[in-house]
């Protein structure tokens, strides 16, 4: 779970490989339209995986999810669109952390046991510097 930058919202993923949004603001009579929502990720064909991690853009409030499957994804929540898919890694996205400025990505990459104990690459760790359309939020 991780709250959004601003502090109006959380984003809480799930092993069911789905991510909910919700508002704090819902609470009160005028929550400004926004209403609490789900959407699924990390997928692929009939298979699911859960989602490890989740990391705010710092200064644009997007964020990205990383899953069981090796890919990290970036969203626009409050518009509720997909902006980009990294390329796959070779295991497990375990933690992720946007520098200060959002324009670089740390990726733990890590086998979290998901299929029990088995051969697995080795952890690593990644510094991906993300380009400008990989985080800004889409335009309505």
């Amino acid at each position: 779970v991780r709250c959004f930058p601003d502090g109006r919202g959380l984003a809480l993923g799930s092993v069911e490989g789905r991510v909910a949004i919700e508002f704090l603001d819902e609470i009160r009579t005028d929550s400004g339209g926004k209403k609490k929502y789900a959407f699924k990720c990390h997928r692929s064909g009939d298979t699911v995986y859960p989602v490890n991690a989740i990391a705010f853009h710092p200064l644009y409030g997007t964020f990205a999810t990383g899953g069981c499957d090796g890919t990290v994804t970036t969203w626009d929540g409050l518009n509720k669109k997909k902006l980009s898919t990294l390329p796959k890694f070779a295991t497990s996205v375990a933690a992720m952390a946007f520098s200060p400025d959002g324009t670089r990505l740390a990726i733990a990459a890590s086998y979290t046991f998901e299929e029990g104990e088995r051969e697995h690459p080795r952890d690593e760790i990644y510094m991906r510097d993300m380009l400008d359309s990989e985080c800004r939020p889409k335009t309505k």
